[in-house]
């Protein structure tokens, strides 16, 4: 029987998965990211996450005919690394994981995804309805976006596209953006930076607050937490607003039937993000309006996507993504 292993590398958690041929996971591990020093350390971290994994599925290593990867980027895909990621420290540089993968697996067999390209291939293979124009958002450490129009996953340069967090949504640029430039989506309403935007409206409004602002254990759960709190509440309404100008700009960009949302933000508080999102971008979008749904493979959404990418690109069979 052939194998195939899933992996989902994120600023937060590493995450793989070993599946038999029919997409039955036999297999899994995960272990926290670590922050460098070098790229190589984060590498050392994915073989070990894979290695779990291919060890709980009590499979041999060269058992796995193929992989993917569901990755943070930037990419260069011609080196299968990723390349300066934002919100890691400058010393991390490049992160190997196609070449170190494949040598681990005995196989070429690799393939590099962003991770929400990843995302909306994860959908897409689990999705009833299969639709050819969605796109999948996380929001979580970042913000990024995976595209699927007229039934193909949007790659771009060097498989870059869909970075939409990066998109200014704001041209005052008062907030900085972990990749080092100011006014993007992700610098207002991503995970890392919900702390450091709220601090900043409390200071610009003379809001009362009881959030530990200055705290270093300060984090957006924080925030979605203090229920009645007037820095909280002003910080989740501005997010909202942010993510419904960041969503009405993906709408018109790419014309999906369905948006998606992942991400640890999104999914732990589907009301106080996707909601206003829903009950907002209508009234900004000049074309369809889609269905704005939450995804239901949880934190799975990525990595699934990235076994459905080693079982498709594997087989050659690219009727597996409908």
């Amino acid at each position: 029987m052939d194998y195939y292993a899933g992996v989902d590398l994120g600023a937060t958690n590493v995450r793989a998965v070993v599946a038999e041929d029919d997409g039955t996971v036999i297999g899994s591990t995960r272990t926290e990211t670590p922050q460098g020093p070098t790229g190589i350390d984060v590498t050392e971290a994915v073989l070990a996450t894979v290695r779990g994994a291919i060890d709980d599925a009590g499979v041999a290593s060269e058992a796995i005919r193929a992989a993917g990867i569901g990755s943070i980027g930037p990419f260069d895909l011609a080196e299968g690394a990723v390349v300066g990621p934002a919100n890691f420290p400058d010393t991390v540089g490049r992160i190997p994981l196609t070449g170190p993968v494949g040598k681990l697996i005995g196989s070429e067999d690799v393939y590099l995804h962003n991770d929400t390209n990843a995302g909306v291939i994860g959908e897409r293979f689990h999705s009833d309805r299969n639709p050819d124009d969605m796109v999948y958002i996380t929001i979580s450490s970042g913000i990024g976006a995976g595209v699927c129009c007229d039934g193909q996953i949007l790659g771009g340069w060097d498989g870059n596209a869909g970075e939409v967090g990066h998109c200014v949504v704001d041209p005052a640029g008062r907030m900085p953006c972990g990749c080092g430039h100011d006014g993007h989506w992700e610098a207002y309403c991503s995970g890392n930076n919900i702390p450091d935007y709220a601090a900043m409206l409390a200071a610009e409004e003379g809001l009362s607050t009881e959030l530990p602002l200055e705290s270093e254990s300060f984090t957006a759960r924080d925030v979605f937490a203090a229920e009645g709190d007037p820095v909280a509440e002003r910080t989740i309404e501005r997010v909202a607003d942010w993510n419904a100008l960041g969503v009405t700009n993906v709408v018109h960009s790419f014309a999906p039937i369905v948006v998606s949302f992942g991400g640890a933000v999104a999914l732990n508080n589907p009301e106080q993000v996707v909601d206003p999102i829903r009950e907002r971008v209508g009234d900004s979008v000049m074309t369809n309006v889609p269905e704005i749904t939450v995804t239901d493979l949880g934190d799975d959404v990525v990595v699934e996507g990235a076994l459905a990418s080693a079982m498709t690109e594997g087989t050659g069979d690219r009727r597996l993504l409908g």
